[in-house]
């Protein structure tokens, strides 16, 4: 009977282990982080993703990365993710967070129509400010002014570099843009 329960403490000890073991690696080749454990080190980066893709999270990942790495360490985008929205070959660069914008409205199970967007690469001021009511027309200029003296934009994050855009406003508009 101690035998039983010997062998029983050895092969639990054994288990916690490995399942540390195999914690630590995920962790270190792009896996999902928990908050804090894991510090950049300039050649790896955490960088956090929302919206559609299967796990949505904090990665630890190259430095040298694109957003398609990414999606690709959150299990790829859903079904429902806009392809418009987002460019895999974007660089991970400074940005510490993506968002992958859904082609269809979550709120509604039954949609069979893609949500209207506009394309801040190419729509003027008005066709801005026509579909996403949170740009005022000083912010719908901003867009158009930004993407003429920096050239298209690579993500819709870079929206957080236009005058008058702050998380308020990105909230408001990330589904309701596209890059293409």
């Amino acid at each position: 009977m101690i035998k039983i329960i010997i062998g029983v403490v050895v092969a639990t000890i054994i288990g916690l282990v490995v399942l540390g073991a195999v914690e630590s690696a995920q962790s270190e080749s792009g896996g999902l982080l928990e908050d804090g454990l894991v510090v950049e080190d300039g050649e790896t980066v955490q960088v956090s993703i929302a919206g559609e893709v299967n796990r949505e999270g904090t990665y630890l990942i190259d430095s040298g990365s694109t957003l398609g790495d990414l999606i690709l360490a959150a299990g790829s985008a859903t079904g429902n993710a806009d392809p418009n929205a987002y460019d895999l070959n974007c660089p991970i660069g400074e940005r510490r967070s993506f968002y992958i914008a859904p082609l269809y409205d979550n709120s509604d199970i039954c949609a069979t129509e893609p949500i209207e967007k506009t394309c801040i690469n190419t729509d003027d001021k008005g066709r801005l400010r026509e579909i996403v009511s949170a740009f005022s027309d000083t912010v719908a200029q901003a867009i158009v002014d930004h993407r003429n003296a920096n050239g298209d934009f690579q993500c819709i994050e870079e929206l957080d570099d236009v005058k008058g855009i702050g998380p308020a406003t990105f909230e408001k508009c990330k589904d309701l843009v596209t890059l293409r």
